[in-house]
């Protein structure tokens, strides 16, 4: 056991796993800390959190827990995953819980990576860009729990965290890893506590996994771990295990979306072109536990009657920004919010009952309220669908369901159906 992963929500989570697999370290993913985890043969363990936006002590003290649990388990390097769009608050989560996890590691400094080339986010001057977008000018803007309107990754973590933040700019990173290590030094001598990366393209990640391999903590999204995983795995590939491992299996198939993103809205826009698809009503989920779990039956009875179509059926609560604004100045954020998850989870356990055993799911809430609701403890990485996106499948022989589970900005648009087509039942 080389590498342990500490992700802040559950698509995060899976996203990081697919890079380690995909680039030849084998992973296995847990749904929270494991109190009995099984005996596995892995490279990297992911722990998945739900700590995004949760109150900042809770985040801390959930990461510094998994910490523990990773270390007892033998890892001795770890990557604390965030969004690759950098998703917090002025206040947090992501400072405090680097500064915590530093802290109990004994270290003074780590490094602030979020780029993804691939999908579009890339760092320049320190600056966060989505596609050709600053950070603050794109879709994020109008993120409902954090939205962002600063694009400098200096600003942004200086203002959450406790120490200063200095850049090692493009320049370096196209001399190699050695200009990388030696330009973080400098920073550090000079006080700096997080040396923010630029990222333009695939090169640079593999200089930063060189860079960075004996470092005890990075923090980043899921694109340092392409660099990570390419030293790691070189001494011992497992990719085709892992990959093999998670293959989808199940026969009946079900497409669930919470995630109001840009992206999953033109996911959704153009599947109901082409399946059965079925928007929620908010007002049902705001009743009684009772009520609300007549309506997931009676959405579940509408899904049975779609599933033997070609494309499988679609349950979305995704919206664009200004129904999702009217919603939250009806109900309160909070508040629709968590009717609309406990729905989700009604309604994955009733579809389980009845014989659906392939999860298409967008958004990381959503997706962490169904791999709950399920009981999906851990799962096997499985082959991509997506950059970032790969089917998984539970661990447990006695639960035998796969998910794709989507963070809302990831895959083209096309994805839910490209989701099924590529790997039929």
């Amino acid at each position: 056991m080389r590498l342990g992963v500490i992700a802040d929500d559950f698509t995060g989570a899976t996203d990081i796993a697919s890079f380690l697999v995909n680039n030849g370290m084998a992973a296995i993913q847990f749904n929270g800390i494991p109190e009995n985890p099984p005996q596995v043969n892995a490279q990297a363990l992911v722990v998945s959190l739900k700590t995004r936006s949760c109150p900042v002590d809770q985040a801390v003290s959930q990461s510094l827990a998994a910490l523990q649990w990773l270390q007892q388990q033998g890892c001795t390097q770890f990557y604390f995953k965030y969004c690759s769009t950098f998703d917090s608050t002025p206040q947090g989560n992501i400072g405090p819980v680097i500064d915590a996890l530093l802290a109990a590691l004994g270290e003074l400094h780590t490094v602030i990576s979020p780029a993804l080339p691939v999908n579009g986010r890339t760092v320049y001057q320190g600056y966060l860009f989505v596609m050709d977008q600053l950070l603050a000018e794109s879709g994020m803007k109008n993120h409902p729990v954090t939205p962002m309107t600063e694009s400098n990754l200096l600003r942004l973590i200086e203002a959450q965290a406790c120490g200063r933040a200095g850049l090692v700019a493009a320049s370096v990173m196209d001399q190699g890893a050695e200009a990388v290590c030696q330009q973080l030094q400098q920073l550090y001598d000079n006080g700096v506590s997080y040396g923010v990366l630029d990222c333009l393209n695939e090169q640079h990640l593999l200089t930063q996994g060189h860079a960075l391999h004996k470092m005890k903590l990075v923090t980043g999204g899921s694109g340092l771990a392409l660099g990570l995983a390419r030293h790691w795995a070189s001494t011992a590939p497992q990719h085709s295990f892992a990959t093999a491992a998670g293959k989808p299996q199940g026969q009946r198939v079900v497409v669930l979306s919470g995630s109001c993103s840009t992206m999953t809205n033109q996911q959704v826009a153009l599947y109901q072109q082409k399946a059965p698809a079925k928007a929620i009503d908010i007002a049902q989920c705001m009743g009684s536990e009772e009520q609300r779990a007549a309506y997931a039956e009676q959405l579940s009875q509408w899904v049975q009657s779609h599933g033997a179509e070609t494309l499988a059926p679609l349950i979305y609560a995704t919206a664009q920004p200004a129904v999702l604004q009217q919603i939250q100045q009806q109900y309160g954020m909070a508040i629709a919010s968590q009717g609309i998850e406990q729905l989700f989870a009604l309604l994955a356990v009733r579809l389980q009952q009845v014989g659906f055993s392939r999860f298409i799911v967008a958004g990381g809430e959503t997706s962490g309220v169904v791999c709950q609701a399920l009981a999906i403890d851990a799962f096997y990485i499985g082959p991509s669908i997506s950059p970032g996106v790969p089917w998984v499948r539970s661990i447990n022989p006695n639960v035998p369901i796969s998910l794709a589970l989507k963070s809302g900005n990831f895959g083209d648009e096309d994805f839910f159906a490209r989701a099924q087509l590529a790997f039929p039942v």
